[in-house]
């Protein structure tokens, strides 16, 4: 292993709540009352399937771009002082550093909220070897396509990276990057994660020989 694949939403912090919360405020704005659980097969997807899919469902017509911008507005108006990192979180990625290994964050989420969540958090986007936002792949998870993007970013073999996950569609993605992976059950529970190389409860469970599958 020579480097580490950190997805963002779910693993490093719980911002699925609040950006559900302001998904919903935007459905309300336009008049269609939505719920929590609509989104639920969306997580990881990326906004814009994730409002879209959720519009979808109720054959509500949605202008997705401008849909996008309002959901994120409404975002970053509730995000001061309401994400913080996952305990062990901020440890792990530091961990991971002093180890030598190259660290990225691979996120389906576009840049503005990217660059919000991990400010809040701590790891600020210079800290990091890599960043891959939905805007730097045409085809969001469950493809791929991000994390071999990172590891062409980090100049390592996918074989020699291995992906932090949380969610179906993530963890789907990873190993069809041919990526060993291991699935956080901090979102979905752990009987929905078994293709993961490795489930635990929580990312503060996490040691570097699992992530090495030396342990």
């Amino acid at each position: 292993m020579k480097a580490v694949i950190f997805d963002m939403d779910g693993v490093l912090a719980d911002s699925e709540p609040l950006i559900c919360e302001a998904a919903m405020a935007m459905f309300r704005e336009k008049g269609l009352a939505v719920h929590e659980e609509d989104f639920h097969p969306f997580v990881g997807t990326g906004e814009n399937r994730y409002l879209g899919g959720v519009a979808e469902k109720y054959g509500f017509p949605l202008d997705i771009a401008e849909a996008k911008r309002r959901t994120y507005e409404i975002y970053l108006e509730r995000l001061p002082g309401r994400l913080q990192p996952f305990p062990g979180a901020v440890p792990l990625v530091q961990q991971c550093r002093r180890a030598g290994y190259k660290t990225a964050v691979a996120s389906s989420a576009d840049w503005i909220k990217v660059e919000a969540n991990l400010k809040a958090i701590g790891l600020p986007p210079s800290e990091w070897d890599a960043l891959v936002t939905a805007e730097d792949v045409e085809r969001r998870k469950p493809f791929p396509d991000i994390f071999l993007t990172a590891a062409r970013r980090l100049n390592c073999p996918p074989l020699q990276c291995v992906v932090i996950e949380d969610a179906v569609n993530g963890v789907a993605a990873a190993r069809a990057a041919g990526m060993r992976c291991i699935a956080i059950a901090q979102t979905f529970p752990p009987e929905q994660l078994q293709e993961a190389d490795l489930v635990v409860a929580r990312i503060a469970d996490l040691t570097l020989d699992d992530l090495t599958g030396t342990r």
